[in-house]
């Protein structure tokens, strides 16, 4: 079980520090670009937004929750792997829609795929043995 929180930590932090990167990079793009100034003064564009520094944390720290759940004899990386994808899909659109800052609208169509990429990923779910199913 605590395999399994983890990699929902490192689900949300994946999530949060693709969303947080959009909406930093969006002041940085409005500057003239991420490497205007080179790639020290890219360094330094997001090592001086607290929502870019922010989104690197938080990579960083779903870097390390999600080994720490790869780590498990039982949670295979053919579902952990599609959770992490599929789920941060759906949370992504979800919260790009919903953030003022980005107002991203999806059609009816593009939230029909969203929903079908979770019920992909919980058909894999269902459908995983367990080590002790397939050990003979």
């Amino acid at each position: 079980m605590k395999y399994v929180a983890a990699l929902m930590v490192a689900l949300i932090l994946n999530a949060a520090a693709n969303l947080m990167m959009k909406v930093g990079m969006k002041s940085v793009a409005g500057g003239g670009g991420m490497l205007k100034d080179g790639p020290v003064g890219a360094a330094a564009a997001v090592l001086t937004s607290p929502v870019l520094l922010g989104g690197l944390i938080c990579f960083g720290l779903n870097a390390f929750c999600y080994m720490y759940a790869l780590q498990s004899r039982t949670l295979k990386i053919s579902l952990a792997y599609p959770i992490m994808v599929g789920g941060g899909y759906a949370i992504i659109a979800t919260f790009a829609y919903l953030h003022p800052s980005l107002k991203e609208r999806l059609t009816p169509a593009q939230w029909l795929g969203v929903a079908l990429v979770l019920a992909g990923v919980m058909i894999i779910a269902v459908q995983t043995p367990s080590d002790a199913a397939t050990t003979p």
